[in-house]
C-alpha cells in the first residue's frame, strides 16, 4: 500500500512538473512572438515600407497594442527614429518580462 502512495505520488509531481514546463513555456513563446511583431513593425518603418501594404498595416495593427506605455516615451522629430526607440523599448520589455514570469512560475511550481 505505501509503495502505491510513493508511485502515485511520483506521477503527480511529474504531472505537475510537466504543466509548470508547457506554462513555462507559453509565456515565453507569447513573450517572443509579442517582441518578434514590434521589432517586425520596426523594420517596416526604418526600412521604409508602404503603409498602406495589407503587410504593414497587419504588423502595425497588431504591434500598436503591445507598446503599451512605450509608443510615446521618447518624441524625436524623426518618425524612424521615435519607433526605433520606442517600439524596441517595447520589444525589450516584453522579452524581459516573459523570462521573469517565466522564471517565476518554474519557482513558484
Amino acid at each position: 500500500m505505501a509503495e502505491e502512495t510513493r508511485s502515485a505520488a511520483r506521477v503527480g509531481a511529474d504531472v505537475r512538473r510537466t504543466i509548470v514546463g508547457i506554462v513555462a513555456g507559453v509565456v515565453r513563446w507569447a513573450g517572443a512572438i509579442f517582441a518578434l511583431l514590434l521589432a517586425a513593425h520596426v523594420v517596416l518603418t526604418v526600412g521604409g515600407a508602404n503603409p498602406s501594404n495589407g503587410i504593414t498595416r497587419f504588423v502595425a495593427n497588431w504591434a500598436d497594442p503591445l507598446t503599451l506605455g512605450f509608443r510615446d516615451l521618447f518624441t524625436p522629430d524623426d518618425l524612424k527614429l521615435r519607433v526605433l526607440v520606442n517600439y524596441g523599448l517595447a520589444a525589450l520589455f516584453w522579452l524581459i518580462i516573459s523570462a521573469v514570469i517565466a522564471r517565476l512560475v518554474r519557482r513558484l511550481g
